[in-house]
């Protein structure tokens, strides 16, 4: 497996993002996107914890992909305790996918929505938190959409794929999901691994990173932190290809995990084997 590093870029214009990575489906790390932003620099853990950490914030652990546990809270906690938490040290518990403006409207005030593409989807703004060493396992993301990740504080230590690489990387049919961990690959469970091409960086604090729709991405936290994540869509093919893939996942990979259990989950692991054996020479 090669992994090679993404570009990191300062000053780049919407026509300069438009044309040598929105179009051609290729990730970039801006290191000034949310330079104006007033969380960059309020957003402290210090500062968290003292105007918000009364807050109740469900959490998730290592099993929420499991499939009889999918995406299940774990515990709920107060805010500021599990801050103190992930600053201390590793933990499994994390906040996945977490609209905290919801319980915290007045944060939207220290954001900005970048202009430099249009289709940002203002109803979706979601905060990540972990511990040192959590991970988010390799997936791409459901709904389709653009990612601009960007990271508060610590750093995270993100892998991508494009879409092209999904068979070699064991993607699970009817899911966004596979069991590769990039960063300690098992080329004897999937051999097909050491052909994939991948690209990483080690995200700072105040740097955003762009993640192309149907990009796989696998996320390592470095340092206990966090960040977020705004969404936009340029394409009306990718949003029904969301929509479509919430429909396999609801009627179809739920349904026959309800129906057949165990047997289900060995099938697609099978078929997954299967998919990435056809890309091996020889």
């Amino acid at each position: 497996m090669e992994l090679l590093q993404i570009e990191k870029r300062s000053g780049l214009t919407r026509e300069e993002f438009i044309e040598n990575y929105l179009k051609p489906s290729k990730p970039v790390v801006f290191t000034d996107l949310a330079k104006d932003w007033p969380a960059v620099q309020k957003w402290t853990f210090d500062w968290l914890r003292d105007t918000h950490g009364n807050l109740d914030v469900p959490l998730v652990d290592n099993h929420m992909h499991d499939a009889d546990k999918y995406f299940q809270i774990a515990k709920t906690m107060k805010f500021g305790e599990y801050l103190s938490l992930i600053e201390k040290g590793p933990t499994d518990l994390r906040i996945f996918l977490f609209d905290i403006f919801k319980k915290a409207p007045e944060l939207a005030n220290d954001i900005r929505f970048p202009t430099i593409m249009d289709g940002f989807l203002k109803s979706y703004k979601f905060v990540f938190f972990g511990g040192e060493g959590s991970i988010t396992s390799l997936h791409y993301d459901m709904d389709c959409s653009n990612v601009f990740l960007t990271q508060f504080q610590t750093r995270k230590h993100i892998v991508l794929f494009s879409p092209e690489e999904s068979k070699k990387l064991y993607h699970h049919p009817f899911t966004v999901m596979s069991k590769v961990d990039p960063l300690n690959p098992d080329y004897d469970r999937f051999p097909a691994l050491k052909e994939a091409v991948g690209h990483e960086t080690i995200l700072g604090h105040g740097e955003t990173i762009f993640i192309p729709s149907l990009w796989w991405h696998h996320i390592k936290y470095v340092d206990g932190g966090f960040s977020l994540a705004l969404r936009a869509n340029n394409s009306v093919f990718t949003a029904l290809q969301g929509g479509m893939n919430l429909v396999r996942h609801t009627f179809v990979d739920r349904g026959m995990t309800s129906l057949l259990g165990i047997k289900w989950q060995h099938w697609k692991e099978r078929k997954a084997i299967e998919n990435a054996k056809s890309t091996l020479v020889g």
